[in-house]
């Protein structure tokens, strides 16, 4: 049986950090927690002033039976200010920063950050998010009178599988509308989700309306106007909130601004685009895709500068949404030699404060964000490279081709390699911001969590339990919770079944076991700060189990979840048994270590005494 030691350890969390946005010339005092026995000599921080690095002492503060705690004061003299610990010990010098305790020099990419801007709104922590695609939710009894635009084909039911490749992957519509979701939000309170997100709403010429026609009306597909209104109300009455998804990378080809660039070369709209080679520039090379240029200050005054923009216009009376998801943050006025994403991003942020404080920013960033995401702009991210990805790898059940369309094949991961990927992603922004990032198990851009897992009951309850205890703030895509399946993005826009109907496999589309699941871990999250709001301790348990304490200045909580039988671990230095939460495994205890038992694939989760 492995035993599991305790490092030093250090996170932005309020035992380590106090609470608050610190303000520049501030001095804010720093917590590293080492175990007792660890043989370190002494204890310095190192901080990065001006771009120049300072070591100072840290003093011992107070010690317990199993760690002692040392403070050491950083002074906040850049808006963002990169520190990290060293430990002085006779085996040689150790760094602590982000990604762990390091026998090594070590680049400052990984250092802890204190930054000026403040973090996303506070609600943010403790919800947890429902991304709904419109037209695939549910129907109102209103859809039926609808007349379908020229680009639109039918769907031949409701049930009907969707397109998985060609065309009609854009072009099917099934009649999903606005009213439709607010004739079910008794299920997403069922549900125990508190964000209702919404993928784009605005008037396009695609099913899922990333190609906005304009930014000024809600598509009569979807009831107009009048139902965005009426569902955001609806929303609020239960205490509710509810997002949009704004796209400030490009409209469609149908968008009234480029009707008019196209047409009118001396049209103001004209300079909203790029233009090369005797035509506009189409995002990803895509021409039904114009991309927006934001170095015109008329674009900026219309899209996300002051309160006649539309990120101001949709947040405001009657729609009040709570906040904006931004596709293709990423790509946002980036282009050649031009990069003004920083800049759109602190904009929009601005724009959105003035209306109301408590408003949240979330990018797309689907790849590393590190670079985006410095505290200033975006407030999180969709947290494909920090979670997703790193879940994925590690549960699926047998290596295979990747879905993310690498030229390589994919091989099942260690647990040691999941948790590395998760810490050198999360070490590379402030506390801040991955306390608060959006984490998935999948959205409508990638294949199903329960296709990827083949199924696997055990594997779904692993998955889903690491999306609700890791940092950050977990995210459903709507049939998640009940069992739907997709290969892909397109295929995975499958439909509710509010009248359990049979598959196109001849299954039943309603897994009430599944809901279950999702429904009582989400509960468990919700009434639990630590997991909410703690910090994150990790211990090596091996290639198959992964283990980690959350932690708040008052409570524990240690979660262990195992893709398959495993031999069991002993962890050192940490509280004496507890209350087990879900699952229902007993810790044993022995010669002062907790004892965590050999289980097969799945979930546990104690809190600690």
């Amino acid at each position: 049986m492995r035993d599991a030691h305790p490092e030093a350890h250090h996170d932005g969390s309020e035992a380590y950090v106090p609470a608050g946005t610190p303000r520049l010339g501030d001095v804010v005092p720093v917590r590293l927690r080492v175990p007792r026995g660890y043989g370190e000599q002494s204890v310095h921080v190192r901080y990065v002033h001006d771009g120049e690095p300072f070591t100072h002492p840290a003093r011992l503060d107070r010690e317990d039976a199993r760690d002692r705690w040392y403070v050491a004061e950083v002074p906040v003299h850049n808006p963002v200010t990169g520190y990290r610990f060293l430990l002085d010990h006779p085996d040689g010098y150790r760094w602590v920063n982000g990604r762990g305790t390091r026998h090594r020099d070590v680049p400052d990419g990984a250092d802890f950050r204190l930054t000026v801007h403040g973090p996303g709104p506070d609600w943010l922590r403790d919800a947890a998010v429902y991304q709904v695609f419109p037209d695939r939710f549910a129907r109102s009894a209103a859809a039926d009178a609808r007349e379908l635009p020229s680009w639109a084909v039918p769907a031949a039911s409701w049930d009907a599988e969707p397109p998985a490749r060609g065309r009609d992957t854009s072009a099917t519509v099934y009649g999903g509308d606005l009213r439709g979701i607010a004739e079910r939000l008794d299920h997403l309170e069922r549900l125990g989700v508190d964000v209702l997100y919404l993928t784009p709403v605005f008037e396009a010429t695609s099913v899922h309306r990333y190609d906005a026609a304009t930014f000024d009306r809600v598509d009569p597909l979807l009831g107009g106007n009048e139902a965005l209104a009426e569902l955001s109300a609806a929303v609020h009455a239960r205490g509710m909130r509810i997002m949009g998804d704004l796209t400030t990378n490009h409209t469609g080809y149908a968008h009234e601004w480029f009707t008019r660039a196209s047409a009118d070369p001396e049209a103001p709209e004209r300079d909203f685009y790029y233009w090369a080679d005797g035509g506009h520039v189409g995002w990803k090379g895509m021409p039904w895709l114009p991309k927006l240029d934001h170095t015109s200050a008329e674009l900026a005054r219309r899209t996300v500068d002051g309160p006649g923009s539309v990120t101001a216009r949709w947040l405001a009376e009657p729609y009040l949404l709570d906040g904006w998801r931004v596709d293709v943050a990423n790509m946002t006025g980036r282009y050649g030699a031009q990069d003004d994403a920083a800049r759109v991003a602190r904009t929009m942020r601005a724009t959105m404060a003035a209306v109301r404080p408590d408003l949240a920013l979330v990018a797309e960033l689907s790849h590393d964000p590190s670079g985006d995401l410095a505290g200033d702009g975006w407030h999180a991210t969709m947290n494909y490279a920090a979670f997703t990805r790193p879940v994925w790898s590690w549960l699926r059940p047998q290596d295979g081709s990747d879905v993310w369309d690498l030229p390589a094949r994919v091989a099942r991961r260690s647990a040691r390699d999941m948790v590395v990927s998760m810490r050198e992603f999360a070490a590379a922004v402030p506390w801040s911001v991955s306390s608060r990032q959006w984490n998935l198990l999948g959205s409508h851009d990638t294949p199903r969590i329960r296709t990827l897992l083949g199924g696997d009951r055990a594997l779904l309850e692993v998955a889903v339990g690491l999306l609700v205890t890791l940092p950050g703030t977990p995210m459903v895509f709507a049939g998640d919770e009940v069992g739907a399946e997709g290969s892909n993005g397109e295929h995975a826009r499958t439909t509710m079944p509010w009248d359990d109907a049979s598959r196109w496999d001849g299954a039943s589309r309603w897994d009430a076991g599944s809901f279950e699941l999702y429904r009582e871990l989400l509960a468990l999250r919700r009434g639990s700060e630590p997991l909410r709001r703690g910090g994150l301790r990790w211990f090596d348990v091996g290639t198959d189990a992964v283990a980690f304490v959350r932690e708040t200045p008052s409570e524990a909580v240690l979660v262990l979840a195992s893709r398959a039988p495993w031999e069991g671990a002993r962890l050192r230095g940490i509280a004496g048994p507890g209350e087990n939460l879900y699952g229902g495994a007993r810790l044993g205890y022995d010669d002062g270590a907790l004892v965590l038992p050999p289980t097969g694939a799945g979930l546990q989760v104690w809190r600690l005494g």
